[in-house]
């Protein structure tokens, strides 16, 4: 029996690929083991947003041809894609695996080992073939992410992610149907619909994928990955707001406040249509969780178009930013626009949105002390050298109940209500069981 140590890097696509791989890997007679020891075969899932994650995807490739130099060290995923030539050349690299062939690991795999000549980079930007993958069961045990799409058609100036994913692929409803049913019936009670960009399914297809979804057995929660402003229409807002199991919690990308820089980042959207967008989920939700990315530094912008970024941050009054300073990525047109902004600036500029970001998320778990709601718990962990059971409420905010108050009653897995009553730490609140 051969043995496999892997390593995952990026997003929740990338979680949701890896635990696919895995799981034909343990189907096919593979071990699987810890990263650090000793295997036959080490598979480093890679990313390639930022420069600093192709960094990181080169560190883990030399990391497991140094843990074990007579190891078949694999890259795979989206730094292999985007920088062929460069993991090509890479000593610690025996074997590659673009996006779209991850589902043929073990077979690429077999043929790798029998001295067969094979393809297992394809050119990423002609294909429509969706690559279908399914889970029975993933690392988390109460949530589970379910991709339905792949690929980007937006080409945002900053980002590399078309070039590694390609064009946009939508997965079977019936695929999807299918994969959530069985992992319903092993007993997962929230799903994560994710994908490179969801919004590119379409609002009817995926308004209609949600309705079938809160139908399902066993389905308690229905939770959305990132979404594009411009979906959000008063009808699509609605909607949802009839679903019985969606979770009030909706990540909208900003990336800039400013109307000039959005352009510069060929972002399709204006900031009045972004606050119409959130405006409309405020509407159709009672206090929903709003959160975002943003980022600082971009080419070109000024002082006054960031405090245009600082005074749409106020106004939408997010429950979570996450906060990036633009760095250049080569083979994007941002990367060579003038007026590239200091690194001091980017700095300076972060640590004001951070700032921002730390109030208004106290101000939103704030609301929730002394109210009732639904905690769906998860692990266990200690706090200040107190064990508690912590979990999520539906709008994602963590919560954690004493150990030693629920007369040794295991509470992983289960749909609790629970009263808020304060702060475990920053970013947890404590409750008690109703």
């Amino acid at each position: 029996m051969r043995t496999v140590a892997y390593h995952n890097l990026g997003c929740k696509v990338n979680a949701y690929e890896m635990d696919a791989m895995l799981e034909a890997l343990r189907q096919n007679g593979y071990e699987i083991v810890p990263f650090e020891e000793q295997a036959d075969i080490y598979i480093v899932n890679t990313c390639t947003v930022t420069n600093i994650a192709d960094r990181k995807s080169r560190q883990m490739l030399h990391r497991a041809k140094k843990t074990n130099p007579q190891g078949i060290v694999v890259a795979v995923g989206c730094y292999v894609q985007s920088d062929t030539q460069a993991v090509e050349a890479d000593e610690a690299v025996d074997l590659m695996i673009g996006n779209n062939r991850k589902k043929d690991l073990v077979s690429i795999l077999e043929n790798y080992f029998n001295g067969v000549e094979q393809e297992s980079v394809i050119d990423i930007n002609h294909t429509l073939e969706y690559e279908e993958m399914k889970l029975t069961a993933t690392q988390e045990h109460t949530r589970a992410y379910i991709k339905i799409q792949d690929g980007c058609n937006q080409f945002c100036t900053y980002c590399m992610i078309p070039y590694a994913r390609g064009r946009v692929r939508s997965r079977q409803q019936a695929d999807i149907l299918e994969e959530i049913r069985g992992l319903a019936a092993a007993g997962y009670k929230e799903f994560v619909l994710t994908g490179i960009h969801i919004s590119s399914y379409g609002a009817d297809a995926l308004l209609a994928l949600l309705h079938a979804i809160d139908s399902m057995a066993g389905v308690e929660r229905i939770r959305l990955g990132s979404l594009e402003p411009r979906i959000v229409t008063q009808e699509f807002a609605d909607n949802l707001s009839k679903l019985q199991h969606i979770c009030p919690h909706f990540h909208l990308s900003l990336q800039s406040g400013c109307e000039s820089v959005l352009k510069r980042m060929n972002r399709h959207y204006t900031p009045k249509e972004y606050l119409e967008g959130v405006a409309r989920l405020r509407a159709a939700f009672v206090h929903p969780a709003i959160t975002t990315d943003v980022i600082v530094g971009f080419p070109g912008e000024t002082d006054e178009e960031f405090l245009q970024t600082v005074q749409l941050v106020k106004e939408a009054d997010f429950y979570e930013m996450h906060i990036f300073k633009y760095s250049k990525r080569k083979g994007t047109k941002a990367a060579v626009m003038p007026n590239q902004v200091p690194e001091s600036v980017k700095v300076q500029r972060s640590a004001v949105l951070q700032e921002l970001e730390a109030q208004m998320s106290k101000k939103f778990r704030e609301y929730y002390i002394g109210r009732n709601a639904e905690v769906l718990f998860e692990e266990r962990k200690e706090i200040g050298g107190t064990a508690y059971f912590i979990g999520h409420t539906k709008e994602y905010v963590k919560a954690a109940v004493e150990c030693a108050r629920v007369d040794g009653r295991t509470l992983e897995n289960e749909l609790v209500c629970a009263r808020l009553t304060g702060f475990a730490d920053v970013e947890v609140l404590a409750a008690k069981l109703e």
